[in-house]
């Protein structure tokens, strides 16, 4: 396999903006180029997202949504928010066995396995049995130590400053 047909792993990671985005910047590339994108989001049942409504447009990308309607608390996580969860790294396993992907996004899969929803052993099994021409991206806070290690190329995005404590809400079109 020469070096451009080798699939890597990508996680994007830190408590900065800007994690999902650049996974859907990888996601629109490889779409420039013919290829098949599956996204799978974790714990993003809630809401209707303003990609969603673009990506949708496109040929050879395909998303789904995973969680219940309403925001995770990892104060006070459920059942519920545990079986969604588990529905999304059951998606991601038949997303790599399938072969018919070039890019598999897992979008906050490491706030997934960092607040217990699914197990981190599963998805660094999953990374590790990843198909060798796949490129694979994980997004979200808290990538695991063994994640980062296990990656090819790790991006952790550094919050400096932002709008938020000033009062400015997320807004449609930027933020979601």
């Amino acid at each position: 396999m020469n070096q451009e047909s080798r699939g890597l792993v990508t996680v994007f990671t830190g408590n900065g903006k800007g994690k999902t985005s650049a996974a859907l910047g990888i996601a629109l590339r490889a779409l420039g180029h013919g290829l098949k994108v599956r996204i799978i989001a974790f714990m993003k049942g809630d809401f209707s997202y303003g990609e969603d409504r673009a990506l949708e447009k496109l040929p050879n990308i395909s998303l789904e949504r995973f969680g219940p309607p309403r925001f995770c608390d990892p104060e006070n996580i459920r059942e519920e928010d545990r079986t969604e969860a588990r529905r999304a790294l059951k998606a991601a396993r038949e997303a790599l066995s399938r072969g018919e992907y070039d890019v598999v996004m897992l979008d906050e899969v490491n706030v997934a396995t960092a607040w217990g929803l699914v197990p981190v052993e599963e998805v660094l099994e999953l990374v590790k049995k990843k198909p060798p021409q796949v490129d694979l991206v994980l997004t979200g806070r808290y990538a695991d130590a063994r994640l980062i290690d296990l990656a090819d190329m790790v991006t952790e995005m550094v919050e400096v400053k932002h709008p938020f404590p000033k009062g400015v809400k997320a807004r449609r079109g930027v933020d979601y």
